[in-house]
């Protein structure tokens, strides 16, 4: 078992199947998207869309009772973007074995009340450490 800490975990339950009776790829996903969205909320302290989702693999199937584990790494921020890294992770219901099921890449733009592109700095926590850390990040890239 890992020692990070997922943004989502779930259970694979039936209404996520597909007709071939496996976890339906774009549930997998849309939990990876979930998982990611709520990370760049808290960069962005704020309102964040998502504008690409890229590169997405799956290695590994899941089956009905699978749980589902979503865990997410900002990869780099610009003045209003961010991207973000997600693993889904599966571990089978009644034991510890683990793998990676899907992996991804997904961009987000920080907005404002008018849904228009804003800085990240332009949030209200923007002298924070965090801050300080994205903003050195955006300058990396």
């Amino acid at each position: 078992m890992t020692d990070r800490i997922p943004s989502i975990r779930v259970t694979v339950m039936p209404a996520d199947m597909n007709p071939y009776g496996g976890a339906f790829g774009g549930w997998i996903v849309s939990q990876m998207a979930l998982g990611a969205a709520s990370q760049a909320s808290r960069v962005a302290k704020g309102r964040a869309i998502l504008v690409a989702a890229d590169e997405l693999r799956f290695p590994a199937g899941m089956i009905c009772g699978d749980e589902l584990s979503v865990y997410v790494t900002l990869e780099k921020s610009g003045r209003s973007s961010m991207t973000f890294v997600a693993e889904a992770e599966r571990r089978d219901r009644d034991g510890d074995f683990t793998q990676i099921a899907a992996t991804g890449r997904f961009t987000f733009v920080a907005v404002d009340d008018n849904n228009r592109p804003r800085a990240i700095s332009d949030s209200p926590l923007s002298d924070s450490p965090l801050s300080d850390s994205i903003n050195a990040l955006g300058q990396e890239g």
